[in-house]
């Protein structure tokens, strides 16, 4: 099973008890997936289509627990693919269809079909506990979330930009930055931040995938501090040693040129000693001379090494030319 059906498995089962939010939940999913036929006689009818087992599950609870009707299900196998079903829950009765588009405002004042899930002007999602409910039902009919484990990303897509913005502005009233981007002939809304994705799913009720993506972050951002922290050591002692050979490089070419006996002491003590030890640091440096100094003092000598080796070389290369 994908992170994403899991999380859908577990909003299936969320327990939605106020009958407010379920109405909420209804609302989402005949937005995001329903339809409504209406005969020559004007006779009302009202289902769903998904492909997805764990909407067409939760949304036939939720009408059994909201209005108490008959349901029905059924269930087409697809044509192409073995595996795909395609799962239809259809209220007929036209009585019981009025009473669903009714409390869930999909009515306007004329008594046409009309969706206006706005928060300050739709009473399905006035109450907080309710616009997490309309949320919920948004993911479970048309929404998706990746594999933690590989990126970060959560959307939910809507068939027309009035329905894309709508909830854009219901899902940043929980304090994420919701995005919306056009996919095609669909609008889709989405989140990429790995934290906005936790609060979103903490919305929605999804608390155990909820956990299961928070350690799979814990344990990304531990990697991610772990190999900058290798990175940095690699890139000092990748300093270090660039840095020692250069500082032999000079000090053979002073031997060579002029010998130690040119030097001061204490530049041809340091010199004997960088030598003899190429792979300390300059704090291990300092601690073996005779009279220790600190790593400052120690690179003093070394840049003073580099700068009479410099000098040595570039009276080599005049006297070349001359």
């Amino acid at each position: 099973m994908s992170f994403s059906s899991g999380v859908k498995d577990e909003l299936s089962r969320h327990q939605t008890l106020a009958r407010h939010c379920q109405i909420a939940e209804i609302a989402a999913i005949i937005s995001m997936c329903g339809g409504v036929s209406i005969s020559e006689k004007d006779h009302y009818s009202l289902k769903i289509q998904t492909e997805n087992v764990y909407v067409a599950r939760k949304y036939f609870t939720l009408l059994k627990k909201a209005f108490n009707i008959e349901v029905e299900v059924s269930i087409r196998q697809g044509t192409f693919s073995k595996g795909s079903r395609t799962y239809t829950v259809a209220v007929l009765n036209h009585e019981d269809a009025i009473r669903i588009l009714k409390a869930a405002r999909l009515f306007n004042a004329d008594m046409e079909i009309e969706e206006q899930f706005s928060i300050s002007d739709n009473l399905v999602i006035q109450k907080t506990c309710c616009r997490r409910a309309f949320i919920r039902g948004a993911f479970l009919a048309a929404g998706s979330i990746s594999d933690p484990q590989k990126f970060y990303h959560f959307e939910i897509v809507c068939a027309t930009v009035h329905k894309a913005v709508q909830l854009q502005e219901i899902m940043n009233d929980f304090g994420v930055d919701a995005k919306i981007v056009q996919r095609k002939k669909h609008f889709v809304v989405y989140l990429k931040e790995g934290s906005q994705i936790v609060d979103m799913l903490n919305v929605m009720g999804a608390h155990v995938s909820l956990m299961e993506l928070e350690n799979v972050r814990i344990l990304k951002e531990m990697r991610n501090s772990v190999n900058r922290k290798v990175n940095c050591e690699t890139a000092n002692i990748h300093k270090t040693v660039s840095a020692a050979v250069r500082q032999i490089e000079d000090i053979r070419y002073i031997q060579q040129k002029i010998g130690f006996e040119q030097l001061s002491e204490g530049l041809a003590e340091i010199a004997r000693l960088r030598l003899e030890q190429p792979e300390a640091t300059l704090k291990e440096l300092g601690m073996m001379l005779s009279t220790p100094v600190g790593k400052s003092g120690v690179n003093h000598r070394l840049r003073k090494l580099s700068d009479i080796a410099e000098t040595l070389r570039d009276n080599e290369e005049e006297n070349y030319y001359d």
